[in-house]
């Protein structure tokens, strides 16, 4: 396992990068995709959600590369990441054909859940203007050579888009390595996505064939197994009997397999219900493991939470400051994002660092 060199500030035009699609999810509210008759309309996306927390909650210099569908779907979507504060110069605008049959935006209705009723997603992405990026459509050298990006981030719901999404990360994330710059990687397996394309075989081909390139890999417990192929041992179908040392085995062995990777973080869940889970994580960084033990924390909107964790991690290691508490930032992070609706953060850096230093929920005034 390898140290991590992260470039300077004054050296880069931005502290992060991502790469992904960007979605516009419908929101029933209180109510259900198939009963309701109004919904609430957000951005949101696996690997722009990272990006988004980290300039929303965090400050940082951060840009998204994605494609839309020219029509006003796609402008609509444009106005709310404008909204979100990242820079959109690397979104590409494609030529919409009056109804979607070759290029479209994606829809994602997702509905809260409550009690003892989960959450439900239900994604309409197909042929989405993103999923036929190729990679000769982003002036790459311009991005990591000439511009600068210290941290870059992308994942498995974008490669999972199409055979031409993981070859466009394949060269993205060579540039960027060979300019210097960070890479993590969330696995965030999706089995609608993998349905027709190999299932969880597809799945590991692809992210397997990726993490070479990768420094911080990102997954939830059910990830690890079913994206790259590390099964856990004694645990039970709700993925939450596990002592820590099963997880720290199978961290170990990831780091055998792939050593380029100086971390690796796992978020934990235990949903005791859809409004109350436990939540933590572990993370094995630089040959040593840090662990945020689950408490339990109460859901309004469960969407977004491993990418908080994700941002937090992030930001933590862009501060300098370390595993330990990068570790402790994504796992607030993403607690306090749970609590708000949507699919992205609404926490204040402030927020995130008083409950960490344990202040409760009193109110402010």
């Amino acid at each position: 396992m390898t140290t991590l060199t992260i470039k300077s500030q004054g050296e880069c035009a931005y502290d992060q990068v991502s790469l992904g699609e960007v979605m516009l999810r419908l929101d029933p509210g209180e109510s259900r995709i198939h009963t309701t008759r109004q919904f609430q309309v957000w951005e949101g996306g696996g690997e722009y959600n990272v990006a988004r927390g980290l300039r929303r909650c965090f400050g940082l210099r951060t840009a998204v590369v994605t494609a839309l569908a020219d029509n006003p779907v796609g402008r609509l979507l444009e106005d709310l990441m404008l909204q979100g504060g990242v820079d959109l110069s690397y979104l590409n605008w494609v030529d919409y054909d009056g109804v979607g049959r070759t290029v479209r935006n994606g829809l994602n209705f997702t509905e809260r859940g409550f009690g003892p009723r989960g959450g439900v997603g239900c994604s309409d992405r197909g042929h989405t203007a993103v999923s036929h990026m190729r990679p000769g459509d982003v002036d790459w050298d311009r991005l990591f050579q000439k511009q600068g990006v210290r941290w870059f981030h992308t994942g498995g719901v974008f490669c999972a888009l199409s055979s031409s999404t993981a070859e466009v990360a394949r060269t993205a994330m060579h540039e960027a390595r060979r300019s210097g710059t960070r890479i993590s990687y969330d696995l965030n397996f999706r089995s609608s996505l993998w349905r027709t394309n190999s299932g969880h075989e597809g799945a590991q081909r692809v992210n397997r064939a990726l993490m070479p390139y990768v420094d911080v890999v990102f997954g939830n417990e059910e990830d690890y197994s079913a994206a790259l192929g590390f099964p856990l041992e004694g645990v039970d179908d709700e993925y939450n009997e596990l002592p820590v040392e099963g997880y720290q085995r199978m961290m170990e062995r990831v780091v055998q397999e792939f050593p380029n990777l100086t971390g690796v973080v796992v978020t934990l869940r235990t949903a005791r219900s859809a409004t109350v889970n436990g939540w933590g994580a572990l993370c094995y960084h630089a040959g040593e493991f840090h662990h945020v033990q689950q408490r339990d924390v109460e859901i309004f909107d469960r969407v977004g939470g491993g990418d908080s964790v994700a941002s937090g991690y992030i930001y933590g290691l862009l501060a300098g400051r370390g595993p330990r508490f990068a570790l402790n930032c994504g796992v607030t992070h993403g607690a306090l994002a749970m609590s708000t609706p949507g699919d992205t953060t609404m926490a204040t850096l402030s927020e995130v660092l008083a409950s960490m230093q344990g202040k409760g929920a009193r109110i402010a005034r």
